[in-house]
Order: structure tokens, then C-alpha cells, then sequence
């Protein structure tokens, strides 16, 4: 029997099984895409709590709230903090379509999330297996598991698609 999902006030509960990388990545794209029809960059982010349960979703906002930091991490990671009423997302997976910054890592870090999933490397801006690599500091509190090249085809071609309109 598959799994289904329902939705009651943004939050998203899953019925039978547990998720797959891919049905939660998707929820991810679909947050770069309503991103990119708003005409942020489009990056999507999805944090799913211990019981599997999506805390938090969204898009990058930088433009539409002028805040550089409301990266679409940034922006799950203070959400489902609130759902928790905690600054510990222990046990917490978060699922971002492309390489988090290093200052969305370093929050991933601090916010003491347990997996990192993400679909498109990002050599500019990347922080995580490029430019700073925050987890690799002994300065990092904390170093989530990391999984990267989840829907990074899709990912990646959002990106570009996104970036050759504005040429």
C-alpha cells in the first residue's frame, strides 16, 4: 500500500510508511518554483520532524521581505523552532534544494538539525562541501549527516532556467 499524505494549516502528515528522499524533495521543488513565480531565486527547503512529520516549508523570501537572511533555510528553521517550541530540532531532517550557504549552515548547526539532504552543489556560495564548509570547523557545534544530489537534476535545471531568463 503507498503512502498518502493530507494537509491541515500548512503542516503535512503522512500515513502509512515512512517518506522517501524524492516525495519530500519535491514539496522542496515546489517551494523553488512558487519562489521563482514570486521572482526570488529559486530555492526551496522542507524541515521534517522525528516522527516524520513536515514541520515547515517554504521559498527564499530575500527580495519580497528585504531581508538577506530569509534564505528558505533560514526560514523553516525559525518555523518549525516555533511548531517545537525549542531552538534544539533534534532528530530533525532538513531536505533544501540546493547547497545551504555558510550562513544557513552554520543556523543548521547551531538549530542542532540531525540530517542535511540537498539536491544542487553550489560552487559559488555553497558552505557546506564548498567555500567555507562550516561542518568541517572545529568551531561547529554541531555537524548534521549530509547527503547531498537528492533531485539535484531538477534542482539544478530550476536554477539554471531561472538564471537564463534574467540574461
Amino acid at each position: 500500500m503507498g503512502e498518502f499524505a493530507f494537509c491541515c494549516n500548512r503542516l503535512w502528515f503522512w500515513a502509512s510508511g515512512s517518506m522517501d528522499f524524492a516525495s519530500v524533495m519535491d514539496i522542496a521543488l515546489e517551494e523553488a518554483r512558487a519562489a521563482a513565480s514570486r521572482g526570488e531565486v529559486p530555492v526551496g527547503a522542507v524541515l521534517v520532524g522525528p516522527d516524520q512529520q513536515v514541520l515547515a516549508q517554504s521559498g527564499n523570501h530575500t527580495r519580497e521581505r528585504n531581508d538577506p537572511t530569509a534564505h528558505a533555510e533560514m526560514l523553516v528553521i525559525r518555523d518549525a523552532a516555533k511548531v517545537l517550541g525549542t531552538e534544539r530540532l533534534l532528530g530533525c531532517d532538513l531536505y533544501v534544494t540546493l547547497e545551504p550557504c555558510a550562513m544557513c549552515a552554520a543556523a543548521i548547526a547551531a538549530a542542532r538539525v540531525a540530517r542535511l539532504y540537498y539536491g544542487a552543489a553550489d560552487p559559488k556560495s555553497g558552505g557546506v562541501a564548498h567555500g567555507a564548509r562550516v561542518f568541517s570547523h572545529p568551531q561547529s557545534h554541531h555537524v548534521p549527516e549530509v547527503y547531498d544530489g537528492i533531485s539535484a537534476t531538477a534542482s539544478a535545471k530550476l536554477l539554471r532556467e531561472f538564471f537564463e531568463a534574467r540574461r
